[in-house]
């Protein structure tokens, strides 16, 4: 049997250094004061005893640190549970780490966290990780490096509109399993967390407005360039998102599916004509074009058409219901075009766009691509696309 302590420490000093990472990282914790209780590597029962541990003192001269809990290190498996704090640790230092894993170095920044880790006597550790990155600043990329991730765009997205990120980073697993190792795992939470600003930057948004990857797109009906009340409210979350983050810009654009929506733009021209019908009858009249009002500018619409019409026994023209009035008409319309297409996607982007610039958006940091004629599989649906880039 092992025991050990109780423990008293005043005024300590750890001095640290990474031989691993070029250039090399060194680190000191100093004033250190606390203590640890006994502890040893007999169990009391069935689990082991724990001592408790209380240790205070700073990092880097200005970050504060404050560690308490319980712990036995003697027990197999380890047993622990424990609460960390650091206050205001300065980020620059870290840069021998930012370089070899994001290919930036850290220009500015301070780190505070908050983390707690328990481990069963089953060897089953979970832990949470809170940090708290104020003002992050990542420099232009360092040649040679050996990864170079989207940093600037990740902070853009993750930043509130005071320059705080806020993370919270739950991890888990057995201490029993020989292939886990916990700063392997912080690191790939961090490393996919870091690529999503690639492949789902909408998700980060998702943190400070709701939403998720649904909001990359702005939905419309199949033929129309209108806002619907629901991309409206999609594009408010956007906009308070992109106010909040002045470093981000967007980019909108328009896509539409000859192949999908030939019916719809169809439907559209007659619609059209329709509404031409209404303004000849009442030039000052500028409402749409009500459901009551529908089927008499419809049949104006249809005895104006040069084309060949049912005829009755003395040759007249046949009243007809409307929908067989539409069929006919719809029938008789040219052949929608990929030109129409286009417009049409054109016009979806250009909304878009107008409707963030409404929102106060400047317009520097709004533009359009070039329209898309968009090759549908089963699941697309008419839409605008949304792209955010860094400044």
């Amino acid at each position: 049997m092992v025991v050990f302590g109780p423990v008293s420490l005043v005024n300590g000093k750890v001095l640290f250094s990474d031989f691993f990472i070029k250039p090399n990282y060194s680190a000191d914790l100093t004033e250190l004061t606390g203590k640890l209780s006994a502890f040893s590597s007999q169990p009391a029962g069935s689990e082991p005893v724990l001592a408790d541990l209380e240790l205070r003192g700073r990092a880097e001269g200005s970050a504060s640190l404050e560690i308490t809990g319980k712990l036995n290190p003697l027990a197999k498996p380890l047993a622990l549970d424990i609460q960390g704090k650091v206050r205001d640790l300065e980020l620059p230092p870290l840069t021998p780490y930012s370089v070899k894993y994001a290919g930036h170095g850290i220009e500015r920044g301070k780190l505070s966290m908050d983390v707690s880790y328990k481990v069963l006597p089953n060897g089953q550790l979970t832990a949470s990780n809170k940090l708290v990155l104020n003002q992050l600043t990542f420099g232009d990329p360092v040649e040679g490096a050996p990864n170079s991730l989207p940093v600037k765009l990740a902070v853009a997205l993750l930043s509130d509109s005071r320059g705080v990120i806020d993370l919270d980073l739950p991890i888990s697993g057995s201490l029993n399993d020989p292939q886990f190792r916990i700063g392997p795992v912080i690191f790939k939470i961090i490393v996919n967390l870091i690529g999503k600003a690639i492949t789902a930057p909408f998700s980060l948004l998702a943190r400070a407005f709701g939403g998720g990857d649904e909001l990359s797109s702005v939905a419309f009906a199949p033929g129309s360039a209108a806002l619907t009340p629901e991309a409206r409210q999609g594009l408010d979350k956007v906009a308070k998102a992109l106010t909040d983050r002045p470093a981000l810009k967007i980019t909108v654009t328009g896509t539409a599916s000859l192949e999908r929506e030939r019916d719809a733009i169809q439907r559209k021209r007659l619609q059209a004509l329709v509404h031409a019908a209404k303004r000849r009858a009442a030039p000052a009249d500028t409402t749409p074009v009500q459901a009551a009002e529908y089927p008499a500018l419809l049949k104006e619409v249809y005895r104006r058409a040069d084309m060949p019409k049912p005829r009755n026994l003395v040759g007249m023209a046949k009243d007809l219901p409307v929908p067989e009035m539409e069929a006919l008409l719809l029938a008789h319309l040219p052949a929608a075009t990929e030109d129409e297409a286009t417009e049409l996607a054109t016009q979806r982007g250009q909304a878009v766009k107008a409707y963030l610039a409404e929102q106060k958006l400047p317009e520097e940091r709004l533009f359009i691509a070039a329209p898309k004629a968009a090759k549908p599989d089963e699941k697309w649906t008419p839409q605008a696309q949304l792209n955010l880039a860094t400044q």
